[in-house]
C-alpha cells in the first residue's frame, strides 16, 4: 500500500543547515535501501506558490495558499510499505518530527490499464 507523508513545519525557521540535511539524505537513503521508496521533494516555501481555482468556467490563479496555519507544507515523500503502522514507522524517523508534524496519508492508487 502506498501513503504519502506529508512534512510540515513553520517556514519562517531557519533553513536546515548541513548536518540537519545530512539527516534528510540519511533517512531517504534508509528508504531506498529497504525498496520502499516511490517518489520524494521538498517544496519551496508556500510564498512562491500559486493556487488555482475555476469560477465560472474560467482559471483564476493568485498568489500562494492563504492558509493562515503555524505550519506549512515543506515536502513530501510516497512510500510504498505493507499498512499504516509501517507508514507512522518511517514518519517518526523525520528529521523534523520533533519541531513540525508528519500527515501520513494513504494514496489511492487507480488502474488506469
Amino acid at each position: 500500500m502506498q501513503y504519502m507523508l506529508l512534512i510540515y513545519e513553520d517556514e519562517s525557521n531557519p533553513p536546515p543547515d548541513e548536518a540537519e540535511m545530512g539527516k534528510w539524505f540519511s533517512v531517504t537513503e534508509e528508504m531506498h535501501k529497504a525498496g520502499i521508496h516511490v517518489a520524494g521533494d521538498a517544496l519551496h516555501p508556500t510564498s512562491s506558490s500559486t493556487t488555482v481555482r475555476v469560477k465560472n468556467g474560467d482559471a483564476v490563479a493568485t498568489d500562494g495558499p492563504f492558509a493562515e496555519t503555524r505550519e506549512q507544507l515543506g515536502g513530501y515523500y510516497i512510500i510504498d510499505v505493507d499498512d499504516l503502522d509501517a507508514a507512522i514507522e518511517w514518519a517518526a524517523k523525520m528529521p523534523n518530527a520533533h519541531k513540525g508534524s508528519i500527515e501520513v496519508r494513504p494514496v489511492m492508487v487507480f488502474d488506469q490499464g
